[in-house]
């Protein structure tokens, strides 16, 4: 698909369900620009602090937690009104956080502190900090919440920190500039992005060694232009789509073999991305083009760019 096709038309468009919200952060207009996943248009836009960057909801969605980095806090939004009820203190230019899975704790990421902070939501009380490699970004915690990594971008290592203990048990190093990490098959495995090392890492949990390293390729772009950031597995784990940044892609791997099935076509710069909720549409953060691109997650093609702030870059969804 032309890339005029895609920013500036609307394609046909299967009868999707169960419509939802997608929230997304834009850096440079210091707001969220909240997308319904039925109409495909932003419904709302909500003001935040000062380069709001990272997102997420608690698990029942009454609650929506932003990365405000330039403001060096950490707020927490009433999603139904759009009021911030309060700051947490998060430590200097928080960018990407993760959750606990009971809802209590918030680890963030620290990128000018070499730290990582552990939040807890309730009393709004800082409860560790652990120090980390130089400029922290990624954040992931296993699904039974016992273990959380923290990756460096300029130590190029992925922390491994034992949540009860709030410890570093083992660093791994994985190429250069890491920017994401999540969590795999049922927490078995760990993948790693690598921003400028152009690779995504994927490591066995249980012995922290290197399982795969996967490599990207793309017919008529610069190799240098490859830059894999955020990424989202499907449910049920055998598909992973990984954001490929200034490559202006967003590559479809098979999670069982780590081969590649192909690249979509998407807006400049692509950062991070969120799933509809009965995750048959995907939404991906395009920093440079100002917009969201749509993707049609059976068939891997575009189907709509929707326009919202400058810079785009975080996404959560909200059903």
């Amino acid at each position: 698909m032309k890339r005029t096709a895609l920013l500036l038309a609307t394609l046909s468009l299967p009868a999707f369900a169960h419509a939802g919200e997608i929230w997304v952060t834009n850096e440079k207009d210091d707001t969220i620009s909240v997308i319904d996943t039925d109409k495909l248009e932003v419904v709302r836009t909500i003001e935040t602090g000062e380069r709001p960057r990272g997102i997420t909801f608690n698990s029942d969605y009454t609650r929506v937690y932003i990365c405000a980095s330039d403001s060096d806090t950490v707020q927490v939004m009433d999603p139904k009104t759009g009021e911030i009820l309060h700051d947490l203190p998060s430590g200097e230019d928080p960018e990407q956080f993760v959750l606990a899975p009971d809802d209590k704790h918030l680890w963030i990421a620290n990128e000018n502190d070499a730290v990582t902070t552990v939040v807890d939501v309730d009393t709004r009380a800082v409860v560790g900090q652990i120090d980390v490699g130089i400029e922290p970004e990624g954040m992931a915690i296993s699904p039974d919440g016992k273990i959380v990594i923290t990756t460096s971008e300029t130590t190029n290592m992925a922390h491994w920190i034992d949540a009860d203990t709030k410890k570093i048990f083992a660093n791994t190093l994985v190429d250069s500039r890491p920017r994401h990490a999540e969590f795999a098959k049922s927490g078995t495995e760990l993948w790693v992005s690598a921003e400028i090392g152009g690779t995504v890492t994927v490591f066995d949990v249980a012995t922290q060694k290197e399982k795969k390293k996967i490599r990207f390729e793309i017919k008529g772009v610069n190799s240098d232009l490859i830059q894999p950031v955020g990424f989202e597995f499907t449910p049920d784990n055998k598909t992973v789509f990984i954001a490929l940044g200034p490559a202006n892609h967003v590559a479809v791997v098979n999670a069982d073999t780590f081969e590649v099935e192909g690249y979509v076509l998407v807006g400049r710069r692509v950062w991070h991305m969120a799933f509809s909720p009965d995750h048959k549409k995907l939404f991906t953060t395009n920093g440079v083009s100002g917009d969201v691109t749509v993707i049609d997650v059976a068939t891997r093609e575009p189907v709509k760019s929707i326009k919202v702030g400058r810079f785009p870059w975080g996404a959560a969804m909200r059903p």
